[in-house]
């Protein structure tokens, strides 16, 4: 069973030493979530709440509402630079995207290049049947076309990018993502294109390499409401693809989940259609929380600070031979700090740690100050 081929995260082991530590009445000041500080404005709460009330309760289409596939396609070209129909769109939650988006062009034997250091897409792709084939990032965490093109085989069916990344922060410009389009155009290699932090940005702007096709052919992308509109919790997201891609997920999600719940949809809609302003009031928030990260880390001289060009993640180089799991370990039981090891990420995650600062100016002061106090104590 393809299970039992996946091991058990460093990451969910960290949560579950932080839970039982919190269960015991101690303080646990954790910069290791993911998780937006904020409450989901209420503009879309109220939509959601109105939906509820008006009946729309029960069964609909597994490719989603008609308005919120609509509202999709505006986004799509407002935003991303995408052409693509009402056809091309499907609502899913966007961490089981990965799992349908891969399970939509998998086959007999096939396998999927995955980003080092990158989010978790191997265990998705394991559990399809399919070989995760990790690919290095460049010392700055951009593409490294090299490293791509030496480990493309006659059974890669997909590249998965992330851009703005966890953990690294990056976001990868135009000409990178350039030279990639037109390689798997080339080779006939699909791009699964995750853009959950499209909106979390800073440096740079974000680019949607769907952008480059007239319409949606070899690049499956991927969008979530739960950064951009502090939604995690309502497990909202969608997909635009061409359509022969769209119509195996709606396959899968007819045959497993029948639909995503109609209010859900009908708030995403909304807030899709009217929350720009929702999303900058965030990214001027998580502007001032990394300015505070950067400077905090700036005086610990044992952390070497990368750039954060999007998300809300630092994921900095530490001075010291101890493995990173043991050194997040060993944070936590001495400060009551949580950050999550960077071999969470991958093999090049090694001498790394991804420190959040999605949670509260507060909480990062806090955190921050800890982790300098560990360190200090660390060069003694």
């Amino acid at each position: 069973m393809n299970l039992e081929k996946i091991q058990s995260s460093p990451t969910l082991e960290m949560v579950n030493t932080v839970l039982e530590k919190q269960a015991r009445g101690e303080k646990v000041v954790s910069l290791a979530i993911g998780e937006p500080g904020f409450p989901t404005p209420r503009a879309i709460i109220d939509c959601a709440y109105r939906s509820m009330n008006e009946g729309e309760t029960h069964y609909i289409s597994s490719y989603g509402l008609p308005e919120v596939r609509r509202a999709i396609q505006r986004k799509a070209l407002r935003k991303n630079g995408i052409n693509a129909t009402v056809d091309n769109t499907i609502f899913i939650t966007t961490k089981l995207s990965v799992y349908a988006s891969v399970l939509s062009i998998s086959g007999e034997r096939f396998s999927v290049m995955v980003p080092d250091p990158g989010y978790f897409y191997s265990e998705p792709i394991i559990l399809l049947g399919g070989d995760p084939v990790r690919y290095k990032l460049s010392d700055d965490f951009s593409l490294d076309m090299d490293e791509v093109k030496k480990n493309a085989t006659t059974d890669t069916k997909a590249i998965i990018i992330n851009t703005p990344s966890n953990p690294t922060g990056k976001v990868l410009d135009s000409g990178q993502l350039k030279e990639l389009f037109e390689f798997c155009r080339e080779r006939r290699i699909y791009i699964i294109s995750d853009e959950a932090y499209e909106d979390v940005v800073f440096q740079k702007q974000h680019f949607s390499v769907g952008s480059f096709e007239s319409k949606p052919d070899i690049v499956i992308s991927l969008f979530s409401l739960s950064k951009s509109y502090a939604m995690t919790g309502w497990r909202a997201g969608y997909i635009v693809a061409n359509e022969n891609v769209v119509y195996r997920v709606y396959k899968f999600l007819e045959h497993t989940l029948s639909c995503f719940p109609p209010f859900i949809q009908r708030a995403s809609a909304f807030a899709l259609d009217n929350g720009d302003e929702f999303i900058n009031g965030f990214r001027e928030e998580y502007t001032s929380r990394r300015r505070l990260l950067l400077e905090r880390m700036s005086e610990i001289e044992m952390l070497e600070p990368n750039q954060i060009e999007g998300s809300f993640y630092s994921f900095p180089r530490y001075r010291s031979q101890t493995r990173s799991i043991d050194l997040a370990k060993r944070i936590l039981a001495a400060q009551n700090v949580a950050v999550l090891p960077g071999t969470s990420f991958g093999p090049a995650g090694e001498g790394h740690v991804r420190i959040s600062f999605a949670g509260s100016m507060e909480g990062i002061e806090e955190g921050m100050l800890k982790l300098k106090r560990f360190f200090m104590e660390e060069g003694e």
